[in-house]
């Protein structure tokens, strides 16, 4: 399997497209300004006691105030308020290996004998704000790395469930413990397997000099304010899933680029110059042949193979897939057999579908009905298998008697919607229609314009791929006609399949959109 990432960088948002053998995979678009990401950490303030959840709202600066369970507290909260109430009183930030821990809290505690309202606590994003819900918080504080997560404030050494080999797990639990310092936790990931002491050790110092670099900020801070904000979404992504099967990493903008190259510089040093700056003309996405993916596989209804073909349904409880076969027909196949290998292929669909959408909570899928056990069996392996590459936790139900199947999955962020319907082409969704036969007539006045009044002579302009072909097209083409009558021969032309037929963009040389509000819009 050979693995690509893409990276989309804009001024309003990035977006990050993983492919497998040139399929689309997970898909994620956010905002630039986007915060509140997961690992983020916040001195928050106390705002609202819930006895009757258990739990507290607690403010960290997010218009919903955040959601903290007592659950969520973590078992060493309380030598987590002793730090906190040593660098208050001291004004100083106290060396956790000298510290004495305090005893844990109760499993079966109330929030109310441990919070008040006014309190400050050291908290960090479980998960980002989803719908009308304000983010999740925990106050189990950890600091991710590719082969460990750290905990501070606590003794404990944990090894990922995904490591089978007794020997391995006991090998590991027996390194970290002589290497990890006094008063430090330990989580073991699945990427640690056959690592080698040296490389653990590595990571964990680097783990532990960003917890007391970024600690050092509980001194000045007055909730609430954010102590540590988690890298880069890119540089995250990768820290997570990169192994020697990624054989390529395209980047549109160049610090982002400096970011990934020096992370798998540390982390990788001979996987280095698979990290490429893409400069290419066309916009990154198009270029890789994800827009058109985007757009086939983000629907209510997905085609899969020979025609059959899922529906998907949101609900605000759970999430509904109908796997249907359509037209399919095979001759050579009965029923019982043709419905067995459609519900096959249709959980390979789904669990990318799971992976791409990021669907989270409750889903249950109707699969065709089949009447052989062992078939009913085949599907339930099947799906485990198409989701033991999923990063997000899970758990798969077998088939019930009415041939449904449950799956629930972690909801860490809200999932992915992208709308796959397009405006009408000609009134871009507004209901009045520009007489398109005069929009050469638009363009050209905008080119004038950017040439005669702003004085801009290298730019591009990006409009849809039909129009772009209609302008370029012949030997005395539009594009030619308008570089020499305006005298410029950097003028370039992007076909866009983001864009409307009547929907154009100027662009300058620095990739950033020109502002043409000039008046000479086509009546």
């Amino acid at each position: 399997m050979i693995s690509e990432l893409i990276v989309d960088v804009n001024p309003k948002e990035i977006s990050i497209a993983i492919l497998e053998d040139k399929k689309l995979v997970e898909f994620q678009k956010e905002a630039q300004d986007e915060s509140f990401s997961v690992g983020n950490i916040y001195v928050g303030k106390v705002k609202k006691l819930m006895p009757a959840l258990n739990a507290a709202f607690v403010d960290v600066g997010y218009k919903k105030d955040a959601f903290l369970h007592y659950l969520d507290l973590g078992i060493q909260f309380n030598s987590f308020l002793k730090f906190q109430a040593f660098a208050k009183e001291k004004k100083k930030i106290a060396q956790l290996q000298r510290m004495k821990l305090m005893p844990d809290i109760k499993k079966d505690g109330r929030i109310n004998d441990t919070l008040k309202v006014g309190q400050e606590v050291l908290v960090q994003i479980a998960k980002e704000p989803i719908s009308t819900k304000g983010p999740r918080l925990t106050s189990e504080i950890s600091f991710a790395g590719r082969f460990l997560i750290l905990i501070p404030l606590t003794d404990r050494v944990s090894v990922s469930q995904k490591i089978k080999s007794r020997e391995e797990r006991a090998r590991l639990r027996q390194l970290l413990q002589s290497i990890k310092p006094k008063n430090y936790g330990v989580i073991v990931r699945t990427n640690a397997e056959g690592k080698r002491v040296a490389e653990l050790d590595a990571e964990l110092k680097v783990l532990v000099k960003r917890w007391e670099l970024n600690i050092e900020k509980l001194l000045k801070s007055k909730a609430p304010s954010i102590i540590y904000e988690e890298t880069a979404r890119t540089v995250a992504i990768l820290r997570d899933i990169f192994n020697p099967s990624f054989e390529q990493i395209h980047i549109n903008n160049k610090d982002v680029f400096k970011q990934v190259t020096d992370y798998i510089s540390l982390i990788a040093p001979n996987k280095k110059k698979i990290v490429k700056l893409y400069n290419g003309a066309q916009p990154i996405l198009d270029n890789f042949g994800i827009t058109k993916q985007v757009k086939s596989l983000f629907g209510k209804t997905v085609t899969f193979k020979n025609g059959a073909y899922l529906i998907i349904e949101h609900t605000e409880a759970l999430h509904v897939v109908d796997v249907n076969s359509g037209n399919r027909n095979k001759s050579s196949l009965g029923q019982e057999d043709s419905a067995f290998e459609v519900n096959v292929a249709a959980a390979e669909e789904i669990a990318r579908q799971l992976r791409l959408r990021d669907m989270g909570g409750i889903i249950v899928i109707d699969f065709i009905d089949m009447s052989q056990g062992d078939h009913r069996s085949s599907v339930l392996s099947k799906m485990q298998e198409f989701m033991a590459k999923d990063r997000a936790r899970h758990n798969i139900l077998p088939l019930s008697r009415f041939g449904l199947m449950q799956i629930t999955r972690q909801r860490v962020r809200p999932e992915m919607e992208i709308s796959t319907s397009e405006d009408c082409p000609t009134c871009l969704g507004k209901g009045r229609i520009k007489s398109s036969i005069l929009f050469t007539d638009t363009l050209e006045r905008k080119i004038e314009y950017l040439v005669k009044t702003l004085e801009v002579k290298k730019f591009s302009l990006h409009i849809h791929p039909y129009v772009a072909a209609y302008i370029q097209q012949g030997m005395f083409s539009l594009k030619r006609k308008w570089r020499k009558k305006y005298n410029v021969p950097g003028f370039k032309i992007i076909p866009n399949q983001d864009f409307g037929f009547l929907q154009y963009e100027f662009y300058d040389m620095q990739k950033n959109e020109i502002d043409l509000k000039d008046g000479t819009e086509m009546k």
